[in-house]
């Protein structure tokens, strides 16, 4: 004979994750019934959307691109507003040679030049560095005069929804590259930080080992 659990009543409703939109990010409630008035089921089993950062100083041609690769990144944003790097020894990551093997691997390359700081705020971090008698390729964080400014100058007007349907449509794993190896030395954290705290991302920051 059946009989009811008089517990049941009493357990908590199991918890459903919201659903995804194409570009893997959470669907906001009227997202959602727009999708379903228009006969289109929301994906609730999409791989949510990730950002990864990392820089050049300290990798070797084949670990950087490797690392690329052991992360499944598939869209590839660079910060810079130059794109090269003087000397042999990372000419890998100059523009033309790096989208040229970037496209062998299948993975899209972006320039989003918007977010590159400008000459002004490389010159105020450059004094700071020199006042803490810091090389660039050393510092392991930036001036807070620096971070204050980064933020006005170039995340005050910033989408993080527009950012990722630029280049996420399709992609999974974003990579945000500059060339200092400490995230925390390079603005590259500030927008990651950026599109963790509007989208709820999840942010891994990749380093040579």
């Amino acid at each position: 004979m059946h009989t009811e659990d008089p517990t049941a009543s009493n357990l908590p409703s199991p918890s459903v994750p919201p659903p995804l939109d194409k570009f893997g990010l959470p669907m906001q409630p009227e997202s959602v019934q727009s999708q379903l008035k228009a006969g289109i089921e929301p994906s609730g089993g999409a791989r949510p959307l990730r950002i990864v950062t990392l820089g050049v100083y300290g990798f070797d041609e084949t670990c950087f691109f490797a690392a690329l690769r052991a992360a499944g990144v598939d869209a590839f944003c660079d910060l810079r507003a130059r794109r090269g790097v003087r000397g042999r020894e990372y000419a890998f990551v100059n523009s033309k040679r790096l989208q040229a093997r970037l496209a062998e691997l299948d993975i899209r390359y972006f320039h989003l030049k918007e977010l590159a700081p400008s000459q002004a705020l490389r010159e105020r971090q450059a004094a700071a560095d020199q006042a803490e008698r810091t090389a660039k390729r050393q510092r392991t964080a930036l001036s807070q005069l620096f971070i204050t400014d980064y933020r006005e100058e170039c995340l005050q007007t910033f989408d993080s929804r527009k950012l990722i349907g630029q280049v996420g449509h399709g992609a999974r794993v974003v990579a945000l590259f500059c060339v200092e190896r400490a995230p925390g030395a390079c603005h590259r954290s500030l927008v990651a930080e950026r599109l963790k705290q509007d989208l709820g991302l999840e942010v891994v920051h990749l380093l040579p080992s």
